[in-house]
């Protein structure tokens, strides 16, 4: 049986840092990582991270729409290139102990990604920021911005993540995009849905939120039980939404360890979570609730062979929210231009991702990804179908060092016809080219 990797004790001690993970225990899951400090931390910790990444599309134009090439084919935040280069995320975090019973974290957000893309403008912002109690048994406190209890994809820290883009279902359905609810939008009686100006959005959060979290984990021989129960408020801090409106999460998990030490130990997981908000939008409240079940498989992480497997199934209904299809331009209509959110409770959206990872050496590991998402199956005529299967190759330096590429066969199916204008885009998507460094200090 596989006993874990042999981390050398300066990649021990980054991971220390950067996951709040004492190097000489079992890691136990992303609560232990990301909320809690080693109880031999220093009083003042520092790490990063920086991602250099490309991005490569050929820039397929829509003819439909005066030869504009649709968002779905250039590279985010900014959709001005199909092909672009840039720092995806550049992070400096402080974490520390006050005394045995009470951690910090401070991280802040300085890459160019929906988070720091503001009002159509560059705003590095605050992206962690939580005090940790254990004073109490059984349920250590988290009170301030804190990665709510969400879906495995959505909580886990960015070393281990296999592929540059996140899946569909992840990136609409879960990371949400944050709209001023003081603005005074008016619904479209059309369409059902408000119309925003991608100029007025508040970027995403990151899947923080400011809030007071309960959570904690317990061993019994090789399984560990654990939870999150979080109560906070749905908007986002570093953009400055002055939202009050609730939000209300949990996660419960289980875990089977296989062995290992540090933040890549061997284990089968399972989980099951449930997000619940009421977001405000020109004066009125809305229902928005979000949930899922997840599964993965670790067992190997840099020994050849080693392998890996993880599912994902979320469901959601209220507040979807559907990108627009092509930059401002004259001629074009406004629906195309602008963010469509639909935020009745009747609105309904689903996808699930499958992926597997298998390492052919020490050093190279192979991936593949399925993922779909279903946007909308309750209104025929605004319903889009996301399908995306994706290659990758990443080459480990280091547990929080490495190189990774991949290539991305995407695919937009519009289910009812006739919809020229949504037909003509689904026609031209293209696949996309991600390449991109993780380099940890």
């Amino acid at each position: 049986m596989y006993h874990g990797h042999k981390f050398s004790r300066n990649a021990l001690i980054v991971a220390a840092a950067m996951f709040g993970v004492s190097p000489l225990a079992h890691a136990a899951n992303w609560f232990e990582l990301e909320d809690t400090s080693p109880a031999t931390a220093p009083l003042i910790g520092v790490s990063g991270f920086i991602e250099p990444s490309i991005y490569a599309q050929s820039g397929q134009e829509d003819a439909y729409e005066h030869d504009q090439i649709p968002h779905i084919n250039l590279i985010s935040p900014g959709f001005s290139q199909s092909t672009t280069a840039n720092i995806l995320r550049a992070r400096i975090m402080f974490r520390g102990n006050l005394n045995k019973h009470i951690s910090y974290f401070f991280g802040g957000e300085f890459g160019d990604n929906g988070f720091t893309h503001v009002r159509g403008g560059y705003q590095p912002g605050l992206i962690d920021g939580h005090f940790t109690f254990s004073y109490i048994p059984g349920a250590k406190i988290e009170a301030g911005l804190i990665r709510a209890p969400s879906a495995e994809g959505a909580m886990k820290g960015y070393m281990s993540y296999n592929f540059v883009l996140p899946s569909s279902v992840i990136g609409q359905l879960v990371q949400q995009r944050m709209y001023n609810s003081g603005n005074p939008y008016t619904l479209n009686p059309k369409l059902n849905a408000y119309l925003i100006n991608s100029q007025e959005s508040l970027g995403v959060n990151g899947y923080r939120y400011p809030g007071i979290m309960a959570f904690d984990w317990f061993r019994n021989g090789p399984w560990e039980f654990s939870y999150g129960t979080m109560v906070g408020m749905y908007g986002t801090v570093a953009a400055g939404n002055q939202s009050n409106s609730p939000l209300y999460a949990a996660r419960l998990q289980e875990a089977y360890i296989l062995g290992g030490k540090g933040p890549f130990r061997s284990d089968v997981q399972a989980g099951i979570w449930y997000q619940h908000a009421s977001p405000e939008l020109d004066n009125t409240s809305y229902s928005m609730n979000r949930y899922g079940v997840d599964l993965q498989y670790l067992q190997g992480y840099m020994h050849q062979w080693g392998r890996q497997f993880r599912f994902q199934y979320i469901r959601g209904n209220g507040w979807i929210s559907a990108p627009p299809a092509f930059s401002s331009f004259p001629g074009l209509q406004q629906p195309l231009t602008n963010t469509q959110l639909y935020p009745g409770s009747q609105n309904r959206a689903n996808g699930y991702m499958l992926e597997a990872g298998l390492f052919l050496t020490k050093h190279i590991e192979a991936n593949l990804r399925y993922d779909y998402y279903d946007r909308l199956p309750n209104d025929p005529t605004q319903q889009r179908i996301f399908k995306t299967w994706a290659i990758g190759l990443q080459y480990h330096f280091t547990p929080l060092t490495k190189i990774m590429a991949g290539y991305y066969f995407r695919t937009l199916n519009v289910p009812h016809q006739p919809n020229p204008v949504a037909d003509s885009i689904s026609n031209v998507v293209d696949n996309e080219f991600a390449m991109q460094a993780i380099i940890s200090f």
